[in-house]
């Protein structure tokens, strides 16, 4: 009989690199959400399509794969997750070929609609591999630090990948980065990936699966369009049509027997708490951290090559920093590090606030690597605490929980940090533009940086450097409102951190798990 204490097993070498294999699908994620918005000006003088078209391309990839994470993540638990894994790399591949040759908006569109379906099946199959694979906690937490810094490593490279793909080839080529890397997955996958299943789980759930799908993807429809056109009744109308999908999705899973979703992981203090400040940290980054760029291009003038490579130095310091988190695990509880690791991201929020002109540069960039810095012990050690909290015949789930939260998080920055920063900048513009304008021109400009930017580039040069020089420093007011706001919700999260997780539960133990090798 095997007593509770017994050590659970060390990986071995075909764990650490079946752990190479699963950074791919990371890297490549992180990649295809950068690199698209550099290929927009080609992409739209080659197949002109209209700008409700062009919203939609550049949405519905982020929507279907919010959409439909906690259904795949709960069906990879039913027929395995390799399986899952392999076949979604399979459709990324093939919706990446056919995005590549798209021939009208409404094939890019189709082609991102199934990208967004497939990269669905991905990040839970990938992170509930990793928590079945990696037994002993501190390899486990070790794992997912190198499983972070892909996501790191895809979005500093994004950029510059994708401005040197634009550089000599078509837009499309944006998209083929996928085809070799789910190629290469397809080879290495059987070989050094394990099979892991929940042999009790029941039959999936259609109807729950279509709430759970028609109930993310109503909420955060809801959250971009409010954040992009303001508040009106159509977008508030999702949101509370989405609220209500999600009682009925709730309620569904109480009465089944074989629930598709078990929401009995949330009654585990960890699992929800730590979901919850995943939840508000990437709220609080994406409110400011979206903003950088439009700041570095459209106040302080820099293309997009330079301001990629003056993100690079926090992005590199981030990655050589998250790797110390497991060894800092040693000296520190978790919960510690974690709101420690927030208050110091505090800092950073608070040094993009002192941002002013080009001057200021070094201000920029210390504060997006102190917050960077800072994030990394929540969304490593998070991550870590929610697949952990989880039963081992539970991560396809819990993952995917946790997933959605940060989906979830950053359609709530950019819909409400988001909106707060729209309405300093709005109200600044209100004060300073010339009252003479062309009615198009002060709506325009009035509206956003980029609306400015375009009013100026149509008005004699006295006028046009009036309004920029009040486009410039109304957007600068945003962006420190933006990082104030994020400045109080990660202190919040910290002490919510440290007071709850102040004598973290150990995780299950590994017994209940089905492997086939």
């Amino acid at each position: 009989m095997e007593t509770s204490n017994a050590s659970p097993p060390a990986a071995t070498r075909r764990e650490w690199l079946g752990l190479a294999v699963l950074m791919l699908p990371t890297v490549l994620l992180a990649l295809d959400m950068t690199v698209l918005h550099l290929a927009v000006p080609q992409l739209s003088a080659d197949l002109h399509p209209t700008s409700d078209q062009l919203l939609w391309i550049l949405d519905i990839y982020g929507f279907m794969i919010a959409g439909f994470l906690v259904t795949m993540g709960t069906l990879g638990d039913r027929i395995g997750r390799r399986k899952l894994l392999l076949t979604g790399a399979t459709a990324f591949g093939a919706a990446s070929a056919l995005a590549a040759f798209a021939t009208s908006a409404e094939m890019l569109i189709a082609a991102r609609a199934l990208l967004g379906i497939a990269g669905a099946t991905l990040m839970p199959s990938t992170l509930s591999l990793l928590r079945n694979m990696f037994h002993q906690e501190h390899e486990r937490t070790v794992a997912i630090t190198v499983w972070m810094t892909g996501f790191i490593v895809g979005s500093a490279i994004g950029p510059l990948v994708g401005g040197a793909l634009l550089e000599f080839f078509w837009w499309g080529s944006v998209f083929l980065l996928g085809v070799p890397v789910m190629a290469l997955l397809l080879v290495c996958g059987p070989l050094l990936l394990p099979e892991f299943r929940d042999e009790q789980a029941g039959r999936q759930d259609f109807l729950s699966a279509l709430l759970s799908v028609a109930m993310v993807i109503a909420v955060i429809y809801g959250l971009k369009d409010m954040a992009r056109n303001g508040v009106s009744w159509m977008p508030l109308l999702s949101i509370v049509a989405g609220l209500v999908i999600g009682v009925l999705f709730v309620r569904r899973q109480r009465r089944l027997a074989e629930p598709m979703f078990d929401l009995a992981l949330f009654r585990n203090r960890t699992f929800s708490t730590s979901v919850v400040a995943m939840l508000l940290t990437v709220l609080a980054l994406s409110g400011a951290w979206l903003m950088v760029f439009q700041y570095l291009q459209g106040v302080l003038g820099l293309s997009p090559l330079h301001a990629g490579l003056v993100m690079l130095p926090p992005a590199v310091i981030q990655t050589i920093v998250s790797l110390l988190v497991p060894r800092l695990t040693r000296y520190m509880s978790r919960g510690v590090l974690v709101s420690v690791g927030l208050l110091l991201s505090m800092f950073g929020f608070l040094a993009m606030a002192m941002v002013n002109g080009m001057d200021n540069m070094p201000w920029l960039v210390a504060g997006m690597t102190i917050m960077g810095v800072g994030v990394m012990p929540m969304m490593i050690l998070g991550t870590d605490m929610v697949v952990s909290a989880a039963p081992p015949n539970k991560t396809g789930a819990a993952s995917a929980t946790s997933e959605t939260a940060t989906e979830l998080g950053m359609a709530l920055g950019i819909a409400v940090i988001g909106s707060a920063g729209a309405a300093v900048y709005r109200a600044h513009m209100a004060g300073v533009l010339p009252p003479d304008l062309p009615a198009d021109l002060t709506l325009a400009a009035g509206d956003t940086l980029g609306g400015a930017l375009d009013a100026a580039s149509q008005l004699p040069p006295d006028v046009a450097d009036l309004v920029l020089s009040g486009a410039r420093e109304g957007f600068t007011q945003a962006l420190h409102t933006n990082a104030l706001i994020g400045a109080t919700i990660v202190a919040i999260t910290a002490v919510m951190v440290g007071w709850l997780l102040a004598r973290r539960q150990a995780a299950p133990d590994d017994t209940t798990q089905t492997e086939t090798p």
